[in-house]
């Protein structure tokens, strides 16, 4: 009874001491169901214990774990031994929480289980942890399987350890071929070496590694890599393992090696080599980047229209040679077509393509082995089509992407190279038109560079100043060949070249060593670089051949206005026996009636002194004709002085006045007063005042049905200068207009010589002036000459022999030019 009551006891306590426990205690019979469970437990379950005892409480387990639970709990009963799995159980709320399930057996003295004991621990925050764990790694090796690289890692030796899905895809192997070494054969022969020689050294310094090689494709190809890895550190600083990664780079190979190859070819271009060659270097390169494919560019030349030559490295000549000199047309070949058309051409197979049945070029291609033939052209930066570049194929074949890309950049570098080579030919050309215009005009140049005194001088302009065509010129030189009185002239041209200011042009002498005279005309200009550095650009022409020419043709114009002057004097005889005569009667009159006031008787005194008086009047009257004539007909120098061009016109006028009145013209002058006085030869200008007169006068001889009007007018012209005017009503200038009046020897009259204009236009020009003439609204015409202000003249004078170098007037400078 004791005994029992100590049971019961023990019992009891033991019940106690397991619902003190915080994990959830049951126990069960040798044979499996359960015959306790813990207060925890059934505070949790929310079970009673005989809901529980037994088979019940498999109602708290999770649907998805009851059968793995049962069948790991039977394997436990068999086995006899201790054992622990995991299973998720419902709270009282019917939330489920995972549990870690152990066992363990209680034996007799005999080693026979009396009881099972268990506990139930809660593991729902480490379970959880767990499998966000394995998620997250599992994210992680999707991740980098993902990767579009080769992921690799390495033990601390060096040693491959895995690779992700993508290396293994890539280059075929297995996940053992990593690791058992079987890596090295993925890598190309010639590059294993260096590889593992880097690696290895960075194994040892733990240095991290990077390196270029080749890897095998699973198709056999080997791709360009770069290969990066870097250690991981513990926290005593030692490597534990590397992480690696090497991604293609096959494409950027391939672009810097296309790039090089562009490069190369660029080169050739601006270093000027020959066409040929540049061309025949771009085909070899495009078959290099695409070796399926062989190339020809075809030169056109568009002046006949037809192909000039063509390029083919790799291409047999029979095939390639007879293009030369065909056609350029839109029906014979693609290239022709091409061409023409300014399109691209592919024929993707020409022995099938029904296009080309009737062209001759089938069954040349074909003769050759070659099936596809893709013609693209060449175009300049205009527009116009240089040439043509072909690609061949030995079977029928589609321009890839890839394709297309290369014909681009062939089709650009083959435009360059021609456009090059044709302004090359063009800029030879034009040097060589450039050197022969120099020669034929001797005119040279030179460029001076002011902040160095660099001169540089050109092929003529050697030859123009005499010296050695192999030597430097120096500026100590050009004085050296200058003239002596035109030194000062020089000097001040480069005062005004060195301060930054250009300069019209000016003449200037040189001395030859053989005290020969060479005439220059200059004309310079200074650029600004954008370094700040002035430069000095400058024509030079030899001037000396016209310069006597010009001497000899004024001696020439000076004789010819004096048989002018002369020649003139035929038909102004009766009108000077007019004008003489008239004073000489009004003398020989006033005598005869002086005598008789003084034979008077008382003589009248008064009468005749006042017909002295006009005796005298009437002599200065004649002796002012006299002095014009001899003037007018003298073979005189001109004389530059200041002149009232009123005045001289009057005097012309009066010469005149008894010729116009016989032809009955109506002479109306109009002279304004304070008309500025005019720089020149006063005999001269007389000269054409009344060679317009004349013109005037003989214009009118045939009219009839209206009066003969002349007007003679002077006024102020608008560059500060003055302006005389002749206008007349006759019959005006004819079919010619007014365009031949003054060329030498034309003439409208039929007793004309056709010179009086011509040299009257010398005269103004030597004035510095201008004559011209002008249709009137009405009938007639009328001519007009202009002649500087003395005023402007004067104020110019002693710059125009300062800057022309020589002596005498320039018009360029008295005109304000």
């Amino acid at each position: 009874m004791q005994s029992e009551e100590t049971l019961v006891t023990s019992q009891h306590n033991f019940k106690l001491i397991i619902d003190t426990i915080p994990a959830m205690a049951w126990s069960a019979r040798p044979d499996g169901p359960i015959e306790f469970l813990s207060q925890p437990y059934l505070e949790y379950t929310g079970l009673s214990i005989e809901q529980a005892r037994g088979w019940g409480w498999t109602a708290a387990v999770h649907a998805d774990d009851l059968d793995g639970l049962i069948t790991i709990w039977q394997t436990i009963i068999a086995s006899g031994k201790a054992g622990e799995t995991d299973a998720r159980l419902r709270r009282f709320d019917g939330i489920y929480r995972w549990f870690l399930i152990r066992a363990n057996p209680l034996r007799d003295e005999s080693g026979n289980i009396v009881k099972w004991y268990g506990a139930n621990t809660d593991i729902d925050g480490r379970k959880r942890a767990e499998d966000k764990a394995v998620e997250a790694e599992g994210e992680l090796q999707r991740t980098i399987d993902g990767i579009p690289a080769l992921v690799a890692t390495y033990g601390a030796d060096g040693s491959r350890i895995s690779i992700n899905k993508r290396g293994r895809e890539f280059t075929g192997l297995s996940a053992e071929d990593v690791t058992n070494g079987s890596w090295r054969g993925a890598i190309h022969p010639d590059d294993i070496e260096l590889e593992e020689s880097i690696w290895r050294a960075c194994v040892t310094t733990g240095e991290p590694f990077e390196h270029e090689y080749r890897v095998r494709a699973v198709d056999g190809s080997y791709r360009w890599h770069i290969a990066r890895r870097v250690p991981l550190y513990d926290e005593a600083g030692k490597v534990i393992r590397w992480y690696g990664m090497s991604h293609d780079i096959e494409g950027r190979k391939q672009a810097e090696a296309f790039l090089a190859g562009e490069k190369q070819l660029l080169e050739m271009i601006a270093s000027g080599s020959l066409l040929r060659d540049v061309l025949s270097a771009l085909c070899e390169f495009i078959e290099g980047a695409a070796p399926d494919c062989l190339c020809d560019v075809h030169l056109i030349n568009w002046s006949s229209s037809t192909f000039e030559y063509a390029v083919a490295p790799s291409l047999p000549s029979a095939y390639s040679d007879p293009i030369a000199g065909m056609p350029v047309s839109g029906e014979l070949l693609p290239c022709g077509i091409a061409a023409f058309q300014k399109i691209q051409v592919v024929a993707v197979d020409i022995e099938s393509d029904p296009r080309w049945y009737t062209s001759p070029v089938r069954s040349h291609v074909l003769q050759h082995g070659y099936r596809s033939v893709w013609s693209t052209p060449v175009c300049s930066r205009e527009g116009r089509v240089l040439a043509t570049f072909c690609i061949v194929q030995r079977k029928p074949a589609t321009p890839s992407p890839h394709h297309q890309d290369l014909i681009a950049h062939a089709t650009q570098i083959a435009s360059i190279a021609i456009e090059r080579s044709l302004i090359e030919a063009a800029l030879k050309r034009t040097e060589t038109l450039l050197s022969e215009a120099q020669r034929l005009s001797s005119t040279g140049a030179f460029s001076w560079r002011v902040d160095t005194d660099e001169i540089a001088f050109s092929e003529e302009l050697y030859r123009i100043f005499e010296f050695d065509p192999n030597a430097p010129v120096t500026l100590e030189q050009i004085s050296g060949r200058i003239h002596a009185e035109d030194i000062p002239s020089l000097t001040a041209q480069m005062a005004r070249v060195r301060s930054g200011q250009s300069y019209l042009g000016y003449e200037i002498r040189l001395r030859m060593s053989d005290n020969r005279v060479k005439y220059l005309r200059t004309f310079g200009r200074v650029i600004r670089h954008q370094d700040g550095r002035m430069e000095c650009l400058t024509a030079v022409q030899d001037v000396t051949e016209r310069r006597q020419a010009e001497e000899a043709l004024g001696k020439a114009r000076s004789e010819l206005a004096h048989v002018t002057r002369v020649t003139s004097l035929a038909a102004l005889t009766a009108s000077i026996a007019h004008e003489v005569n008239q004073p000489l009667s009004g003398i020989i009159t006033n005598a005869s009636t002086c005598l008789r006031m003084l034979a008077a008787d008382p003589p009248n005194v008064d009468g005749a002194r006042e017909t002295a008086h006009r005796t005298i009047r009437d002599g200065n009257l004649a002796a002012d004709v006299i002095a014009r004539l001899r003037a007018l007909f003298s073979k005189q120098a001109p004389t530059i002085e200041p002149v009232d061009l009123n005045e001289a016109a009057r005097e012309v006028i009066a010469l005149s006045a008894g010729d116009l009145q016989r032809s009955r013209v109506v002479l109306t002058p109009q002279f304004p007063e304070g008309l500025p006085l005019v720089a020149g030869d006063r005999v001269q200008l007389q000269q054409v005042i009344l060679n317009l007169l004349r013109n005037a006068a003989d214009a009118m001889s045939g009219v009839e049905d209206r009066p003969k009007r002349l007007v003679i007018r002077t006024e102020p012209d608008g560059d500060d200068s003055v302006r005389l005017s002749v206008e007349d009503a006759g019959a005006g200038f004819g079919a010619d207009g007014p365009g031949r009046v003054f060329e030498a020897f034309y003439t409208t009259k039929n007793e004309g010589m056709g010179i009086g204009l011509s040299v009257s236009r010398s005269i103004i020009d030597n004035h510095c002036g201008r004559l011209w003439a002008a249709a009137n609204d009405g009938p007639g015409a009328t001519f007009t000459f202009s002649v500087p202000e003395y005023s402007k003249y004067r104020s110019s004078a002693e710059d125009v022999t300062l800057s022309s170098g020589v002596r005498g007037r320039r018009c360029s400078k008295i005109s304000g030019g």
